[in-house]
């Protein structure tokens, strides 16, 4: 199950999330969405980086049973930007986007490991038939 709270005017359909969440874990996970200024405050007192970023993860610290994985954020502003630059849809992105933070929660982590995250994201983008995602389009 996913948790989810948005922040934001706009109506969206998360049930490809779900499909997405449950290929990955039965564990549940908060998703939240904002806007630019908000994830801005978040970055910048959990990161120390006084800038708006796309997708931010928080895993739990400890797991315990029926806890949360952990929770997501992500900038409904970036997921509109960056769909209309890659030409693709709000929907891909977000799945993109979520696929991202939600393989943070499962601890891998791109700016450490050995290509791990780039890998386990490639995999998935295949499987749900989705776009390039960030990770992907920077190599």
């Amino acid at each position: 199950m996913i948790d989810f709270d948005n922040r934001t005017e706009l109506v969206i359909d998360i049930s490809t999330l779900e499909i997405i969440k449950n290929e990955l874990t039965s564990k549940m996970i908060e998703l939240i969405l904002v806007h630019n200024d908000e994830i801005q405050i978040l970055n910048k007192e959990h990161r120390n980086i006084d800038k708006a970023t796309d997708v931010l993860s928080f895993p739990l610290e400890f797991d315990l049973p029926d806890m949360p994985l952990g929770s997501i954020v992500i900038s409904v502003d970036f997921v509109q930007d960056k769909a209309k630059e890659f030409g693709h849809t709000f929907s891909d992105e977000l799945s993109l986007l979520f696929i991202h933070g939600i393989l943070h929660l499962l601890g891998y982590d791109h700016e450490v490991d050995k290509g791990e995250h780039r890998a386990k994201e490639e995999e998935l983008i295949n499987a749900f038939h989705l776009p390039d995602s960030l990770i992907v389009r920077n190599s």
